[in-house]
């Protein structure tokens, strides 16, 4: 009876207030560059313009997203800011999280206890997943764009006896902390009712710099086309020898000597198929005679992509609620999460708005951790397949079945491409 009145814990109470403070850096308003077309110097100034915009209205540099509705068996929630460049240079975008209140106890970034690390926590150690997501961490000069995306969700079952446990904890701590803070309200009417959770994020925009290595590279950003000449290894102008590809790397960086290319799956000949013991030897007979670098496309490559969607991404499993996928860049948090997945007999469901894994038959995934693990015995067989009318799904499978085999390239973006915006 106990689990079952989870299903009626309704929270009122509890609101999110995500607070994103010093949007831009004030010395990097204005930036100068200057050039000789006379004997005297000419000093131009380059305009720097970001404005934010939520709902269709331009928002101030202090941004409260707030949740006065969230409880067990929620849908998930999404709020976003656009972020937009109207000036005349191109401009770095990142965000980082400073501290995360959860009623009385805070965590503030440190040393130790990293943005990354409380990103990875709020979406995954909590029963209220609350994920992060840019769609772009750069935003071209003349009115380029990004977005900026949290969403909040809340299973009715976790799955996770100690995060179902957390469930009635949180209504009782939740219940305490607003009594008692409208109990200070009473007492002095100027004091300010805190929310019971709270996340202070910077977000900031700064000049884009090429010779900065730990920006991204812009040519070679997530979903981006090439055309690509297998037998010249290297990228080419449309004709019969060239195939189509997209950049799967989630956010490659100029530091990068390297870019993920995946051919277009649908233009894949539908007869490689195979049996997946015989998956090298089919990947050799069809790809082995490519003068382009290749491998096998992962599951970690796939998750990686599609855990960018912080909504309609899940982990389904049988008699539990549907959990988004949440960030998996952290260390060690892909091989949780397809722990996960795999104890439980779930699966993961995306969108089709990825195109480029899109597919009408079934291909199989290699898993990665077998080569960090130095197992060849391939024990977690991965297969991606139509789910149902405008989704793909990703779990294991048998290896009787037969399916696609699928390749990415490995170009080196110094000798195999030529960078074009």
């Amino acid at each position: 009876m106990k689990r079952k009145t989870k299903l009626y814990l309704k929270l009122n109470l509890v609101s999110l207030f995500f607070i994103a403070v010093s949007f831009i850096s004030m010395t990097l308003a204005w930036f100068v560059y200057s050039g000789l077309s006379t004997v005297n110097t000419e000093v131009n100034v380059k305009a720097w313009y970001i404005e934010l915009e939520k709902d269709g209205e331009v928002v101030s540099n202090n941004i409260t997203i707030s949740l006065d509705d969230i409880y067990p068996g929620m849908k998930p929630m999404e709020e976003e800011i656009r972020i937009k460049n109207y000036g005349d240079s191109d401009a770095q975008v990142k965000y980082e999280i400073k501290s995360i209140r959860i009623f009385d106890e805070e965590i503030v970034t440190n040393e130790e206890k990293t943005s990354s690390y409380l990103e990875d926590l709020i979406s995954h150690e909590y029963p209220v997943h609350i994920n992060i997501d840019l769609t772009k961490r750069y935003i071209l000069s003349k009115t380029d764009e990004s977005t900026f995306k949290v969403s909040i969700s809340w299973p009715l079952d976790s799955g996770s006896e100690e995060l179902d446990k957390l469930d009635s904890e949180w209504g009782t701590k939740a219940y305490k902390f607003k009594d008692a803070e409208q109990k200070l309200k009473e007492d002095n009417n100027a004091y300010q009712v805190r929310a019971p959770i709270k996340m202070d994020i910077k977000l900031t925009a700064e000049q884009y710099i090429e010779t900065d290595t730990s920006n991204s590279d812009i040519p070679y950003r997530f979903g981006n086309e090439f055309l690509f000449d297998i037998e010249e290894n290297k990228i080419c102008q449309a004709s019969e020898d060239c195939i189509r590809t997209n950049v799967i790397d989630s956010n490659n960086k100029i530091s990068d000597e390297d870019v993920i290319l995946l051919p277009k799956i649908s233009l894949i000949d539908s007869n490689q198929v195979s049996n997946y013991d015989n998956i090298n030897n089919t990947f050799e007979s069809q790809f082995g005679t490519w003068n382009a670098s290749t491998r096998l496309l992962t599951v970690q490559d796939v998750l990686y992509a599609v855990s960018k969607d912080i909504t309609s991404s899940v982990l389904v499993r049988p008699g539990i609620s549907d959990l988004v996928i949440g960030n998996l860049t952290y260390e060690g948090r892909m091989d949780k999460v397809l722990l996960k997945a795999t104890s439980s007999k779930g699966l993961f469901k995306f969108l089709n708005k990825y195109s480029y894994f899109s597919s009408t038959d079934c291909y199989w995934l290699y898993d990665a951790n077998n080569d960090k693990d130095n197992d060849k015995t391939n024990d977690k067989i991965y297969v991606v397949e139509p789910n149902d009318e405008g989704s793909m799904k990703i779990y294991e499978s048998n290896k009787i079945e037969s399916c696609k085999v699928v390749p990415v390239i490995i170009a080196n973006k110094k000798e195999h491409l030529t960078k074009t915006n």
